[in-house]
């Protein structure tokens, strides 16, 4: 598997988003708790494992998506081999749905994340240079809220099919005529446009706009399928607009390019075909570029995660380290 960039000792977070239903019983080493966010003082809730191992445990804080909750279980796979490895894993609320002002990229959103990995040290013995994060759709929307807003919390950040520019999403969905639009606008205070406060919100709120604070500063994985924005909520372009703010002069993506995958879900003649990758399973890789610390992976599916591949992500981060 290709990873571009260096990786330091002193990182040690990774931030893992998902979807879906409620929490198993998985002992007593499991379960919800509360939090004090440092945001606004309040108490937060969040699904958390804690190994209780001898020596420092890496940490995974997994994302729910855009209109989940702390309770989801679609990082269920994740959380899963973090038991098994005997890594600590905490799947905060932030804030729940991103339809108001109090979520979708908010500083309290901001300042829940941050709290929820400060917990988990107080909580447990964590190894803090092992934090990594992830996250799927409105997870990986986040997860690139936080590359941009505290790079150096954390030793890696996986976004899956993320949502770089609320601006760009809101005509996306009136284009295709997907109810996301609602929760932007009543996240922001209006539609684009309709003063400059709420143009301020839009712009505050997209991790487009200051991503480049990433560039060099964290490990970041960026990935999605190629047939999302077509059978999927996110065109793909957020994804590679995404990279291009974190990767090298020269490395960078034609907008020809970008609009051509978007629009036709398929890879212009003129770009190389990715190399292979196991741990995609059926669904390989189709473009893949390196640049810095940052990787984007456009691969034969949809709006999805690849599980397996996030974690053979994290763990070769995780290897290059110790």
């Amino acid at each position: 598997m290709t990873i571009s960039g260096a990786h330091f000792g002193w990182k040690n977070v990774l931030v893992i988003g998902f979807l879906v239903g409620s929490p198993q019983a998985l002992g007593e080493n499991f379960g919800e708790v509360s939090y004090r966010s440092k945001a606004d003082d309040s108490m937060q809730s969040a699904m958390f494992y804690d190994p209780k191992a001898e020596e420092p445990a890496p940490l995974v804080v997994a994302l729910h998506t855009w209109s989940g909750d702390f309770r989801q279980e679609h990082h269920k796979p994740v959380r899963e081999w973090c038991i098994k490895k005997g890594w600590a894993y905490i799947h905060p609320d932030f804030r729940g749905p991103a339809r108001r002002p109090e979520a979708t990229g908010s500083d309290l959103v901001v300042g829940d994340i941050v709290s929820a990995v400060e917990y988990a040290k107080k909580a447990t013995s964590i190894q803090h240079d092992a934090v990594f994060l992830v996250g799927t759709s409105g997870g990986g929307y986040h997860g690139l809220v936080m590359a941009g807003r505290h790079p150096e919390l954390f030793a890696g950040i996986s976004a899956w099919a993320p949502i770089s520019d609320l601006k760009a999403w809101y005509y996306d969905n009136l284009r295709s005529g997907r109810r996301y639009w609602r929760d932007i606008v009543n996240s922001c205070g209006g539609k684009p446009g309709d003063s400059r406060a709420v143009d301020a919100e839009y712009r505050k709120r997209s991790p487009l706009h200051y991503l480049q604070n990433a560039r060099g500063r964290v490990n970041l994985q960026i990935a999605t399928g190629i047939t999302d924005g077509h059978s999927g909520s996110v065109p793909i372009s957020h994804s590679l607009l995404a990279f291009n703010e974190v990767a090298d002069v020269k490395d960078r993506i034609g907008r020809k390019e970008i609009a051509f995958m978007t629009q036709e879900a398929r890879l212009p003649e003129l770009l190389e075909i990715a190399a292979p990758d196991p741990s995609f399973g059926d669904k390989q890789p189709i473009f893949r570029r390196s640049s810095a610390s940052a990787t984007v992976t456009i691969f034969d599916g949809g709006h999805e995660i690849i599980p397996l591949a996030a974690i053979a992500w994290i763990e070769s981060i995780y290897a290059e380290q110790k």
